[in-house]
């Protein structure tokens, strides 16, 4: 995910991280009750909480208030390298609400994107915390992840996201001697995009090679990036959503690693160690414009359930990840996801699969960084190591969240499959513009729970209806349009009389299930399985 940090500084708070911990803040965790379920039914964890991360904190000199960073460029008088600042510099607790627009009620984390106090902060990251030391570990193989969220007030420009990444448990202190914050501090962040903007890499200050960002008045980079898989749940607004995973070749199989120069993927972008494209399923991209947003088929100005299931190939915790499926919970319905509606140019698929990826790289011609970098199988050795939960909300000084919500990149035909993303003009999302515009947004995420698929959620399966096709899009010559859609004048081939024979599913493709209409016989050598009530797959 593209991931930048913007806190406005003032002389006493400056957006920063150090590795040793001052003592002028008390840190206390915003409690976060979550449940764990099984088929039987679902337990609370009364002990969650979250921790901001630590690019957001105040950093100082020990015992006193002189900055070791201010603005976007670090005090060189006091940090001449890495391992000087980190041994120098303290990293204070953090006064959540008042300073970062950082709440929690019952089991809601709202998130508010700019807040005004003694110093005005934009944006924040935290993550869920199994106590108040160590991060809360998950590995989503053969589980499903469920969440509600509100994003009725995130506008274009602005994402409200969850995402797990292969953080280490305790932030990386046991592993670098430098850090004395660790996880109850926030400390130890990567991600796919291993971004270089994180001020303490492995316990050392960023400091050597930093530059000041040209557009962003409280960020840099530096020499050092960190690296690691990530899996996004959830990256959205009101306008549009995509769940997309990253696998890495880091150490670990996808653990944090810190990197530079090309290994970072810089100067060019997909010759790193990680896929920072990632293979995303955002409805309104693969051609069905109707499904998410306001007054929609799951519609943006409610709440909602989002609920994701990652199959694996032996319906086990220890498989090969082969599936990543997506359903939406609103007002008692059970929403299935979209179906790619692309017709004579991609099958209808409607979840994240190898071939999906495969298939949609190839019609979009987007680079294949994702295949490189191991493709589904290696997300799921990932994720069986274990990921730490990040929920955030951000605006993106590099892209505008074009990417997410527009037409991108910008100079290309928008009714070229792949190219639309959203509605949000192409001239949107601007962060100065954002910032000014919005300073209300905000996101709501709520009633996490994490268990056997099938058992965080209930209500009514329905069938959704067939989408029209995007606009300025014509199937192929020699394809027929669904049905419900307005035919293009192109052909299309001559009935038979002849039946038509019963297709077959590929094996691990879904064979049954409520609302399913695809193929129920499976490939000669599986057997349809049934999973739960809504998902059956031929194993």
């Amino acid at each position: 995910m593209l991931s930048y940090l913007i806190l406005v500084s003032l002389l006493l708070v400056a957006p920063s991280l150090g590795q040793q911990v001052g003592n002028y803040t008390s840190e206390s965790h915003p409690r976060l009750p979550w449940q764990e379920c099984t088929r039987s039914g679902c337990t609370s964890k009364s002990n969650g909480a979250v921790a901001l991360d630590s690019n957001w904190r105040w950093t100082h000199i020990t015992g006193n208030y002189t900055n070791c960073y201010t603005g976007n460029t670090w005090n060189t008088s006091i940090c001449t390298s890495g391992a000087q600042c980190a041994s120098r510099c303290v990293l204070e607790g953090a006064n959540y609400q008042q300073t970062y627009g950082i709440s929690t009620s019952g089991n809601a984390l709202t998130l508010k994107f700019i807040t005004r106090g003694e110093n005005t902060n934009i944006g924040s990251r935290v993550y869920l915390m199994a106590s108040e030391s160590r991060y809360q570990m998950f590995n989503l193989l053969n589980k499903e992840f469920t969440f509600d969220v509100d994003v009725s007030k995130l506008p274009c420009g602005i994402n409200g996201a969850l995402y797990f990444v292969q953080m280490d448990e305790d932030g990386g202190m046991s592993k670098y001697s430098g850090n004395k914050a660790g996880a109850k501090y926030g400390t130890g962040y990567c991600d796919s995009q291993c971004p270089r903007d994180i001020k303490y890499i492995n316990g050392e200050a960023n400091v050597e090679g930093w530059n000041a960002s040209p557009n962003d008045t409280n960020a840099g980079t530096g020499g050092y990036g960190t690296c690691c898989a990530e899996m996004d749940i959830w990256e959205a607004n009101s306008i549009s959503t995509a769940y997309t995973p990253h696998p890495c070749q880091t150490t670990n199989d996808g653990g944090q690693q810190r990197c530079q120069g090309q290994v970072c993927g810089t100067p060019i972008r997909h010759d790193g160690i990680c896929d920072p494209d990632g293979c995303d399923f955002n409805s309104y991209r693969m051609g069905d414009r109707t499904f998410y947003g306001a007054g929609k088929t799951v519609d943006t100005t409610k709440k909602m359930t989002v609920v994701t299931q990652f199959i694996t190939d032996n319906n086990s915790t220890t498989g090969n990840l082969v599936d990543i499926r997506r359903v939406y919970v609103q007002d008692g319905r059970v929403i299935p996801n979209s179906k790619v509606n692309f017709p004579g140019l991609l099958e209808p698929f409607d979840s994240l699969t190898q071939k999906f990826c495969d298939d949609s790289k190839r019609a979009f011609e987007d680079a294949t960084s994702f295949q490189k970098q191991g493709g589904l199988v290696h997300m799921g050795r990932s994720l069986a190591k274990g990921h730490v939960l990040v929920l955030s909300i951000w605006d993106d000084h590099t892209a505008n969240m074009l990417w997410l919500d527009s037409s991108y990149p910008v100079d290309a035909d928008p009714a070229k499959p792949g190219i639309a993303r959203g509605t949000c003009a192409t001239d949107s999302g601007d962060p100065k513009q954002v910032e000014a515009d919005h300073p209300d947004a905000q996101v709501i995420f709520s009633n996490i729970k994490f268990g056997d698929i099938g058992s965080t959620y209930s209500g009514t399966p329905i069938t959704l209806p067939q989408p029209p096709l995007p606009p300025g899009y014509n199937p192929p010559s020699g394809t027929t349009p669904p049905t419900g859609t307005t035919p293009s004048s192109t052909p299309t081939n001559p009935s038979t009389t002849n039946p038509a024979p019963a297709a077959t599913q590929t094996k691990y493709g879904q064979c049954a299930g409520v609302g399913y209409s695809g193929p129920t016989q499976c490939a000669a050598g599986t057997v349809c399985t049934q999973i739960n009530q809504f998902y059956s797959q031929c194993v």
